[in-house]
């Protein structure tokens, strides 16, 4: 597998995953499975959409975990009330 992708849960990930760093590990995703850095231009949108596809499924994933028997939901809650 691509080793630029990290793992973005916690306790791996200290704080929560952002939008861009799922962005980042789908687009890395779909270099790997692609084979093209950057696809030509009739390429393009359909990489594209497989980034947001990936970056959509990653998201769902990271927000259903459960993590030391809490989900990712509750998880979130708790550190926006403790902040």
């Amino acid at each position: 597998m691509c080793r630029s992708i990290k793992t973005l849960r916690p306790p791996v990930l200290p704080e929560e995953a952002t939008g861009e760093d799922i962005r980042a590990a789908a687009l890395q995703y779909v270099r790997k499975v692609s084979g093209f850095r950057a696809p030509a231009a009739h390429n393009r949108e359909v990489f594209d959409r497989a980034v947001d596809a990936i970056a959509e499924a990653t998201a769902e994933l990271l927000d259903g975990l459960e993590v030391r028997g809490q989900t990712a939901t509750s998880r979130q809650a708790e550190n926006r009330q403790a902040g």
